[in-house]
Parts: C-alpha cells; sequence; structure tokens
C-alpha cells in the first residue's frame, strides 16, 4: 500500500481553478520532487496533505500510523524559548522519558523497592533503544551541517529572521527522522556547503520525501520521481530527475501537437457550419455543431505567463563605482577577515561562499543598513543603488500589490502599475489578492516590480532567484546582463550565477570560523 493516496482531487479558488480530479500516489522510498510554474498550487498541495487546507473535492488517505514531517516556517514558537532548546523539543518524548526514568530512580534509593527499580531499567532501554544517548551528538551535527553556528545556541528563536527560523525549523524536522519529510523550498536560505550537506542526509534518508523546489541543480541528485502540475493537472513522471522532465517535456510537445490538430478541426467544423447552417446542408451542419459541442477540448500546454524584467539605466561618470576598504563586518564579533575589494565602472560581482550569514551581513554592511565595525564602504558620488532583499517582509501583509506601488509611488497611473505587473509575470487577479497570501514566487516579481520605477546604475541581488521558476529566473538572470550598470549579486544556485559574473569573490575564506 501506497504511504500516500490521494484521490479525484480538485482544488480552486474564487478566481482560479488549482488542478482538476488529480490523482497520484507517493510510495516507500520515493523522494519525489513538485515541480511547476509560480502560482500554480504547489504549496497550496502540501497544505491540503497537511489537513491546513480542505479540498474542494477529492481525497487524502496517508497510511495509518505514517509518522509525517513538515517544513512549516510559520509555526509558533513559544517566546524566549532559544535555539538550542527548540532543537531538543524534537526529542521531547525520550526527555520526558528519561525524567520518568530519573524519578524512578530517585523514588527506589527511598523505598528499595525492587519494582520501581525494574521500570526504571525498562526506561533505560528504551531510550538506549531510541538513541537518547547519542542526542546531543546527533543536535550538533545538525547545527554544523545547516550552519546554525553563527546564530549562536542561546539566541532567542523570536528574534531571528525569517530565513534564520526556516533554518532552524528544517534543523528540528531532520532530528524528529519521520517517515515522511515534506518540504518546501528548503535551499531558500541555505549556502552551497549547507545544500550539499542536505543533499547527502536526503540521500541518505530511507523514508520517502515530498519536495517543492525550483532548484533543479538540488532535485536533480535527490529525487528518484517527480509530479508536475500545470494547465489544472498533476502529473506523475518516474526516474531520475532529467528523465522525468524529459517525459514532461516529450508529453507537452505531444500535446502541443494534439492542440493544433484539434484547432485545425476545430476551425474548419466552425466554417462549414458557418456556411450550410441555412442551406440545404443545414442537417450536416447542426450534426456539426452537436459534435463540436461534445468534443474534449484540448488546451494548449503553454499558456502560463510569461516574465520578462528590465531595470531601468541611470548614467554614471566615475570609474570607482564602489570602494570597499579594510570594512570589518558582524554583530557583537566580527564575522568576516576584513573586506578590501573595489568594482569598477559596470562591472558585475558574484559573492560566494559557504558562511550562512557573511554575504548578507556584508551587503546590508556596504549599504550601511548594519554598522560596520571597522573600515569604510564608499560609492561614487554619481551611483544609484537598487537594492533587493531575500527576506519576504511585508509592513502590511493584507495590502494588495497594486496599492502597494501606488503608496510608493503615487504620480503613477493604474495602467502603468498594472502593465509592470503583467510584465513581471503576475496577473490581474493576484494584482488585487493581498500580498501575504501570494506564493513566494508572486511576491518576489511583486518586489522586483517595485524595483523597475527606479533608474539606477548599480544593482544589488541578495539570492533573487529563490522561489521563482526555471522560466522567470531565466528571464531574471538575462535581464542582469543586458544591464548595462554594475552589479553585486549573491546566490546559492550555480547555475544561476553562471555567466553573471565579471569578478567573483568567495566570502568564506574571508570568514573567522
Amino acid at each position: 500500500m501506497a504511504l500516500l493516496e490521494v484521490s479525484n482531487l480538485s482544488m480552486s479558488f474564487a478566481d482560479k481553478q488549482l488542478y482538476s480530479n488529480a490523482n497520484f500516489q507517493l510510495n516507500k522510498g520515493e523522494h519525489m520532487g513538485v515541480v511547476g510554474q509560480n502560482g500554480v498550487g504547489k504549496s497550496t498541495l502540501i497544505k491540503i496533505l497537511t489537513g491546513q487546507e480542505l479540498p474542494v473535492t477529492g481525497s487524502v488517505q496517508w497510511q495509518k500510523g505514517t509518522k509525517v514531517g513538515y517544513l512549516d516556517q510559520y509555526v509558533d514558537i513559544p517566546k524566549g524559548m532559544t535555539l538550542i532548546e527548540f532543537l531538543h523539543t524534537a526529542f521531547s518524548d525520550l526527555y520526558a522519558m528519561n525524567e520518568r526514568m530519573t524519578a524512578l530512580y530517585t523514588e527506589y534509593a527511598e523505598t528499595m523497592d525492587e519494582r520501581l527499580m525494574e521500570k526504571a531499567a525498562r526506561l533505560s532501554g528504551q531510550l538506549d533503544a531510541n538513541g537518547f544517548y547519542d542526542v546531543e551528538t546527533r543536535v550538533e551535527q545538525v547545527i554544523t551541517g545547516l550552519g546554525l553556528d553563527d546564530l549562536g545556541r542561546e539566541q532567542e528563536v523570536a528574534t531571528m529572521s525569517g530565513g534564520q527560523r526556516s533554518k532552524i525549523i528544517l534543523a528540528k524536522l531532520i532530528l524528529e527522522h519521520p517517515d515522511v519529510l515534506l518540504l518546501d523550498e528548503p535551499t531558500n536560505y541555505l549556502d552551497t556547503a549547507h545544500i550539499k550537506w542536505l543533499e547527502d542526509y536526503l540521500n541518505d534518508f530511507d523514508g520517502a520525501a515530498l519536495i517543492i523546489s525550483h532548484d533543479y541543480d538540488f532535485l536533480e541528485p535527490v529525487t528518484n520521481c517527480i509530479i508536475n502540475l500545470a494547465f489544472g493537472k498533476i502529473t506523475k513522471y518516474r526516474g531520475d530527475f532529467k528523465s522525468a522532465m524529459r517525459q514532461r517535456d516529450e508529453k507537452e510537445k505531444t500535446q502541443q501537437r494534439e492542440y493544433e490538430k484539434q484547432q485545425v478541426e476545430i476551425e474548419k467544423a466552425k466554417k462549414f457550419i458557418q456556411k450550410n447552417k441555412a442551406g440545404s446542408r443545414s442537417t450536416m451542419a447542426k450534426s456539426r455543431e452537436k459534435m463540436l459541442d461534445r468534443m474534449d477540448v484540448i488546451e494548449p500546454p503553454k499558456n502560463n505567463i510569461q516574465a520578462e524584467f528590465d531595470f531601468p539605466y541611470s548614467e554614471t561618470g566615475s570609474q570607482n563605482a564602489l570602494v570597499v576598504n579594510q570594512l570589518s563586518v558582524g554583530y557583537d564579533a566580527p564575522l568576516l577577515e576584513p573586506v578590501t575589494f573595489s568594482v569598477d565602472t559596470n562591472q558585475k560581482v558574484v559573492l560566494q561562499g559557504f558562511n550562512g550569514v557573511g554575504k548578507s551581513t556584508l551587503i546590508k554592511s556596504i549599504l550601511g543598513i548594519i554598522p560596520a565595525l571597522g573600515g569604510s564602504a564608499e560609492f561614487s558620488p554619481s551611483a544609484k543603488v537598487n537594492y533587493f532583499s531575500q527576506d519576504l517582509v511585508w509592513d502590511n501583509p493584507n495590502q494588495k500589490p497594486m496599492q502597494l506601488i501606488q503608496d510608493q509611488y503615487p504620480k503613477l497611473t493604474q495602467k502603468e502599475i498594472r502593465s509592470k505587473l503583467a510584465q513581471v509575470g503576475l496577473d490581474t487577479a493576484n494584482a488585487f489578492k493581498p500580498i501575504g497570501t501570494l506564493s513566494g514566487g508572486e511576491q518576489v516579481k511583486v518586489k522586483l516590480a517595485l524595483m523597475e520605477f527606479v533608474p539606477s546604475n548599480f544593482l544589488i541581488l541578495d539570492e533573487p532567484s529563490n522561489h521563482l521558476d526555471d522560466e522567470t529566473k531565466a528571464a531574471l538572470q538575462a535581464a542582469i546582463k543586458r544591464f548595462p550598470g554594475n552589479a553585486i549579486i549573491v546566490s546559492h544556485e550555480a547555475s544561476f550565477a553562471a555567466g553573471l559574473a565579471d569578478k567573483t569573490i568567495d566570502v568564506e575564506k574571508l570568514s573567522l570560523h
């Protein structure tokens, strides 16, 4: 029996049908990638599987007793709880058992009742069988593997950024070792080394997994099947990632051919009906009309909104666009060795490296968002900087994208705003939804649209490809390449950063850790 059986699943919102009568299974040992363009309902699917959303029709059946672990970035964490305390909650049952055992030993010392000693011994055996005495080692392995050392074991979770929370929630999930892992964009806040660690963990993981990701470099080595969400359907393809994607592409080509063939038949029938509906061949015309009414119309395979980006350029006359001299960055203590580098006119720089917080901290210190601990960072007098931060944080999550842009740029017309949102791939329906209800990819598109109203000559982009589907990433990559000015780009995706850099700076080599 399958671990998960999804039958006749249909889901829609007021203005959009996500999928209709979808069926698929997740079997033991399957590591299933979930792919599809932004807004097709991938995250909604996980919410349905975990019971957070109810489908319009259909059923979701988990095999009885299956322990499901879900990477819920919005899980409620008690105020005051530290990172290490939160990770220990993965073993709360074992810690409770250990307390019962300790209480039994204490009571035995007072009463010398042998029955208490026997109960304590049984609990000790259970703790040993469940790996309780190796808990601290396992916790430290995950802390190191996911790069949590820099956050501080005693740091309060409530003070952490969304990205930092995501990392520790993923760490706890791994420590719980469920039968099935449900992961929604698990690599978004991880650097190269930590992604490699997660990749190795998943390849050794003996349970099943369902992984949503737009990072195909990550999905390829960790999956053995995929489901593709497109055109209101969920289609499963088996085999390694490349093979599954080839099957998907071939199916879409076949669908395109069948669509074109059917369109010719429909047009031919319509012309016949128009020509003969009132003449001697009217009976045949009515027969053709009935045939069209009964026809199962084939949808074209490529009907998703395509994104296009264009960052307006402002001229600059300076040779040295940015000079960084002995810049020391960090919070209470430096994270990196003092950094020195310069960016020349129209040069594009990629920051790479494994350090979990160093690159973003370096960028924020260069911009003056975080005070530097020493040294300096000076842009040219004519530099006009346009900055993209990776965190999806909004002052008012209930505000709609149209109103958000209107508030920031009150001189723009409604038509200009709608046109820009459509250009970046956000349709009219999503332009009038609360921004907090949009998918991660759709929120990123809004942030990128906001940047396109600002003429600049220096782009600073911190993980801009997070949440974006493959087609949108390609469009963004092309726009950065076209941009005549400077750029500093941080990206954990090698395929996205490839070809963007005139200069590469490895932040890991500057790390003090």
